[in-house]
Order: C-alpha cells, then structure tokens, then sequence
C-alpha cells in the first residue's frame, strides 16, 4: 500500500527506520550544496547513499551513477534534489527499479508526480527535507 507521507507521521517513521538503501538524485560534488551536505548526513547515519548525478563518475572516492537503473542494489529511498518538473520523471524511474519511496526534498512540488508515485506503488514525500524529517521524529542512528 503506497501513502503519502507528508500527511502520516508514523509511516514516514517506518520509512526512515527501515529503509536502508538511499539513491540521492541530484547528488553535488560541492560541500556547501545542500545535496551534497544531506548526502554525508545520512552516510554518517548510517545509510547507504548511492549518489546518482551523470555529470560525475564519483563523488568523494564513491562511485556517481548516472540513473537509478545502474544502482546495484534494491532501492528503498530515491530522495530527489532537482527541479520539480523533474519529479514525475523520476518517480517513473523509481517505479521501474521498483524502489519503496520517492521522498522530494524542501521546494520540490508535483501533484500529478505524487499521483503517478501513489497509482505505481511508492510512497511518496514532497516538500519536506529528509535530514529535518529525520531529526524532528528522532530516528535513532541505523547499525
């Protein structure tokens, strides 16, 4: 069953306790970028980040996918760092690799993304930053 997270608190705390595999869409090479600064976050707590930007190869000595179809693993978050006319463009992705959550960061907005996300399966997230997210429902740190 697909929900939307942004209106039920307890299942974006399943979502962030359980998940363990995080594609970050739109992944920056710059420390002071906000994707870049969420990416190294949830790396230190404990997740695994894949950085997924096809204008690098890597990204801090770990390899940068061009798309979640590279991803070698199952994907439980793609969390979203681009424009959000983009979004539903990649929901369709995250269906196709048949990721859990698609989780849009602060200023990402799609009703018909968030649609396609619900009808296809995933959880959805939008507008909401996953670091602040992960603080203010205190997830404890994952092993």
């Amino acid at each position: 069953m697909s929900i939307n997270l942004n209106q039920d608190d307890t299942a974006m705390r399943e979502v962030l306790t359980q998940g363990r595999v995080i594609a970050l869409v739109g992944y920056s090479n710059k420390p002071e970028r906000a994707s870049y600064q969420v990416g190294q976050f949830l790396r230190n707590v404990g997740y695994r980040v894949y950085p997924v930007n096809p204008a690098f190869t890597g990204i801090d000595g770990q390899s940068c996918y061009p798309n979640l179809t590279a991803i070698p693993e199952p994907i439980d978050i793609v969390n979203v760092f681009r424009r959000s006319e983009y979004l539903a463009e990649i929901v369709e992705e995250a269906i196709a690799v048949q990721a859990k959550t698609v989780w849009a960061q602060s200023g990402i907005f799609d009703a018909q993304a968030a649609e396609i996300a619900l009808n296809g399966g995933l959880n959805i997230a939008m507008n909401c930053c996953i670091k602040i997210e992960y603080y203010r429902l205190n997830i404890p740190i994952h092993p």
